[in-house]
């Protein structure tokens, strides 16, 4: 089993063996690495990173021997053409698309969508959504301006969804984009159920359930089952409606998992207890898990540093996740139990399972 995570200050790889975790970093030392993906390169498994240099900016690396060696195309993954006003700032998401081979898509900031057809060497920039009419009303969070979550769904349907700015739908492979707001609020703007606008902070996909989406707000929790389109609040009997991660399980429907943390002014744990809140039911009831994980906690999960996949090992879903005070915790139960597999590394941004 290995872990990727990225943190503010570079990557480490952590890799279950004899019983423990073990590590090995920092990769890309001092810089940002705030997306990762795993993906199939022309040899194997691929190690797609986001990373991002004080000195010469954002691009894309690759690796396909585990991190032995990295990989990045001349003179960067990606640019914005000199007529596009624009200056990449920092590649927030990486997604390998499963209804094709070989393509990557990335989510940036400033808030905008590329595709890669060569496993992540070189990215286009997608022009529906870049040239969409609603771009100047789409404001920083506090985080930045960008496009965080792309869900590759059916047929020629991507969904993709932005802080601040919404969730927005495509059906013609990303030529056209309409916002799909529809019940998601945003309790700082007069009208409560805009259009668009809303600060999104991650989408996840149900594993078994066609077209059913979940969403954790800027204030609020929600399920779609109408694949993104309308939303419906599932915040009941979570301690807060706030938070960043959104969570689901690859292998089981229905069942999803959120980090709650006291909203706005404060922004910790809720007690000053870490916790993770798992539904097996959609969102219609919720349950705590504690075990593993700490008391006396005032740190944050990040949008990306929570993640699901499964080991190949076991046939068994892995939950991981991350916090901004550099600690990482894995549960192989369903989210029931944790154990602490790295400490006192760099604000943890993104945590990815192979």
């Amino acid at each position: 089993m290995t872990i990727a995570i990225g943190t503010r200050k570079g990557l480490w790889i952590a890799e279950h063996a004899d019983g423990g975790w073990h590590l090995t970093g920092p990769h890309f030392a001092m810089n940002e690495v705030p997306a990762i993906a795993w993906t199939h390169g022309p040899t194997g498994r691929r190690l797609l990173v986001g990373t991002s240099s004080p000195h010469w900016g954002p691009t894309v690396a690759w690796s396909d021997d585990g991190g032995g060696t990295w990989q990045e195309s001349e003179g960067g993954a990606m640019h914005f053409a000199p007529d596009d006003g624009a200056t990449l700032e920092r590649v927030w998401q990486l997604q390998a698309d499963p209804r094709e081979p070989g393509v990557v898509w990335a989510g940036c900031e400033p808030t905008s969508l590329w595709r890669s057809v060569d496993g992540g060497g070189h990215f286009t920039l997608n022009r529906g959504l870049w040239e969409h009419p609603h771009r100047s009303e789409w404001f920083p969070g506090f985080g930045g301006a960008a496009v965080h979550t792309i869900l590759p769904r059916e047929g020629r349907t991507t969904v993709v969804a932005m802080s601040t700015g919404g969730v927005y739908r495509s059906e013609d492979d990303g030529a056209s984009w309409r916002p799909t707001n529809s019940g998601i609020s945003a309790k700082f703007f007069p009208d409560p159920y805009p259009e668009f606008g809303q600060c999104v902070h991650k989408v996840a996909a149900d594993a078994v359930t066609s077209y059913r989406l979940y969403a954790q707000n800027h204030h609020g929790v929600y399920r779609s089952d109408d694949d993104g389109v309308t939303w419906t609040s599932i915040a009941d009997g979570l301690p807060t409606d706030f938070g960043f991660a959104m969570v689901a399980d690859p292998l089981v429907g229905d069942t999803i998992w959120v980090v709650p943390i006291e909203a706005d002014e404060r922004r910790i744990p809720p007690d000053g207890k870490l916790r993770v809140w798992r539904s097996t039911d959609g969102g219609s009831s919720w349950a705590v898990s504690e075990s593993g994980l700490p008391d006396a906690c005032w740190t944050v999960v990040l949008r990306d540093a929570a993640c699901a996949s499964v080991a190949q090992e076991t046939g068994r879903t892995i939950l991981a996740f991350g916090t901004r005070d550099g600690c990482v915790y894995a549960s192989d139960d369903g989210g029931i139990n944790f154990e602490q597999v790295a400490a006192h590394l760099p604000d943890v941004l993104c945590v990815r399972v192979a």
